[in-house]
């Protein structure tokens, strides 16, 4: 397993943050059922711990919302890590979409 951190700024209270990010990820896994399955997601307070397999590919990680900031850390194998700028640059445009 390969790690990728991404780590994007808003101009948003935790709160409103943390809001937006659980609406997307509630979106996301009825958008893209097709390709994702076994989606696990607990939340303890600005704290999120996900787990999913994406086109057959195990992937987990964390989400950590802060005024001002999204930290976002996953494992991924090395397959999928090869692909981890392109990864990275959706999670961001995508992030900072619902950020704005």
């Amino acid at each position: 397993m390969s790690s990728l951190k991404i780590h994007i700024p808003h101009k948003l209270s935790e709160e409103e943050a943390l809001g937006r990010i659980k609406t997307l990820l509630h979106k996301l896994k009825h958008d893209q059922k097709d390709k994702i399955s076994n989606v696990k997601e607990e939340w303890a307070h600005n704290t999120g711990h996900f787990h999913f397999t994406a086109l057959g590919f195990d992937l987990s990680g964390m989400i950590k919302v802060h005024d001002g900031k999204v930290d976002i850390s996953a494992k991924m194998p090395l397959t999928v890590y090869l692909f981890k700028n392109k990864i990275k640059q959706v999670i961001e445009d995508k992030a900072k979409e619902i950020l704005a």
